[in-house]
C-alpha cells in the first residue's frame, strides 16, 4: 500500500510566519543588497497583514497571539537597511 508522510510546516515559529504574512501584504521588504528586513511604512499593507491575523492565525495560535507576533515583528525592524549607506 502507497504511504505518503505529511509534510512538515515549512514556517515553524510564530516570529517566521508574522514574517511571511507581513512580506505578502506588502508591509515589509527585504533590502536586495544585504537582507535585511525593511519596514515599508504603509498603513494600509499593515492593516491587510492584521487582518490576515485575525481572520487566519497559524494553527494552534490564538487570533490575539497571531496580532502580537505581527506587532513584535513591526517593533523590531526599521524602515532602513542597517548596513547600506545612508543618503545625505
Amino acid at each position: 500500500m502507497l504511504m505518503t508522510k505529511e509534510r512538515p510546516q515549512a514556517i515553524r515559529t510564530l516570529r517566521g510566519w508574522a514574517l511571511s504574512v507581513l512580506e505578502e501584504a506588502g508591509a515589509i521588504h527585504e533590502c536586495v543588497e544585504h537582507g535585511w528586513m525593511q519596514d515599508r511604512a504603509d498603513p494600509h499593507a499593515r492593516e491587510r497583514a492584521f487582518d490576515i491575523a485575525r481572520r487566519d492565525p497559524p494553527d494552534g495560535i490564538s487570533p490575539e497571539a497571531a496580532l502580537a507576533g505581527i506587532r513584535d515583528v513591526l517593533d523590531s525592524i526599521g524602515d532602513t537597511c542597517p548596513e547600506c549607506p545612508a543618503d545625505d
